[in-house]
């Protein structure tokens, strides 16, 4: 008997033997071709929300079903994208938006920025977008308190920048530009300027690796000076945007002022100073592999390797694009020294722990990494 391969693969498969329905009639009954789902049954293609979707109207089979155990974070996000908001729900009641929503909006906000830590932002675009149009909606139409007000605008520009993180993970660049410049129209309305210093510097991130240098730096530092008595860890992260934006510029004694500032503004953190939840990640291994990362920007690898070996070992398995990205970044050290059996197997570990992780971001850094490595032996 033919072998049925693992996971959400093998499941659409053996959901449409076991109805009875070939894949000719499966192609029939949906907009795809007969090739294309036998490439996502064999795991050859990248199963969306969406194909799971026809899978489970076409043969009256339910979604969780096919996704398999609950802790799966793509059948999680699945259940995102087909599940009425709390926001088109209250929007359809036509009742007044109180606290009660903006609360629900601030929970969902951090399940989603969650989500990212293991969903890759081809997956999660569509859900975070779709939950963005919404609260914007929700904000132009409904009726509430000032307060309640900015609370909702915060919620955009918060999802705003997850929308943009994502969008941008996933190689929509404009489209990730536009967002985080509506998002900090939002924050600044709401007057959150430690989240409006964020989307800049998100933005700034972003055009330091695949844009202009000079205007990154330009942004992250507009963010920097706009958000001078933010939270220590805020500021950390925030000057740490401006050593990648001087690093890609290749400004050497920018780059370490900034990276010297990350530090001393995350060693003034404490229990007793309230941080925003979106700084949640940023810990002291992060803050190494950026400081790595613009070592080897600045040309010097040999000092990023001990750094960047130190945070993959401490990371969670199932972030496998941190994990990944992280390991291109171990390969390119090596490369930088000559050490080149070293650089080719960090590469070959990082493709191992990118698979199944849809992620432009992480497709085009192995590929640039494997530039510098040369031909693959063999």
């Amino acid at each position: 008997m033919e072998q049925v391969p693992e996971g959400l693969a093998g499941r659409l498969r053996a959901a449409r033997v076991e109805a009875g329905v070939t894949l000719a009639a499966m192609a029939g009954r949906t907009h795809y071709s007969k090739a294309l789902l036998g490439h996502l049954e064999t795991g050859a293609r990248a199963i969306r929300p969406e194909h799971v979707t026809a899978y489970s109207r076409v043969l009256g089979v339910s979604v969780e079903r096919l996704h398999g155990p609950a802790d799966d974070a793509l059948r999680i996000a699945h259940e995102w994208l087909v599940a009425d908001t709390p926001m088109r729900v209250q929007l359809r009641a036509g009742r007044r938006v109180g606290d009660a929503l903006a609360t629900e909006l601030e929970r969902r906000i951090v399940e989603l920025r969650h989500l990212d830590d293991v969903v890759g932002g081809n997956d999660l675009f569509p859900i975070v977008a779709r939950e963005l149009r919404e609260a914007r909606t929700l904000v132009r139409e409904s009726c509430c308190t000032e307060t309640t007000r900015r609370r909702l605008l915060t919620g955009v520009g918060e999802l705003s920048q997850l929308a943009g993180w994502v969008a941008s993970d996933a190689g929509r660049h404009a489209e990730a530009q536009r967002v985080y410049l509506s998002g900090t129209t939002a924050a600044a309305e709401a007057g959150d300027r430690a989240l409006a210093g964020q989307l800049l510097s998100s933005l700034s991130y972003q055009v330091a690796t695949v844009g202009d240098p000079a205007d990154a730096v330009l942004l992250a530092r507009t963010a920097v000076a706009g958000t001078r008595t933010a939270p220590p860890v805020v500021r950390a992260l925030l000057r740490e945007r401006v050593a990648w934006a001087t690093a890609r510029a290749r400004d050497r004694d920018g780059a370490r002022r900034a990276l010297d500032a990350a530090d001393d503004a995350f060693e003034q953190r404490s229990p007793g100073v309230a941080e925003p939840e979106w700084v949640y990640w940023l810990d002291r291994s992060e803050i190494d592999v950026m400081a790595a990362r613009c070592m080897i920007e600045l040309g010097d690898p040999r000092s990023a390797a001990p750094l960047l070996d130190a945070a993959i070992d401490g990371y969670p398995p199932e972030h496998a694009r941190e994990v990944a990205l992280y390991l291109t970044w171990l390969a390119e050290s090596y490369l930088g020294t000559g050490t080149l059996d070293a650089g080719r197997e960090a590469l070959d570990r990082a493709r191992r722990a990118a698979q199944g992780v849809h992620s432009a971001r992480l497709d085009a850094r192995i590929a640039a990494v494997q530039q510098l490595a040369g031909p693959r032996p063999g």
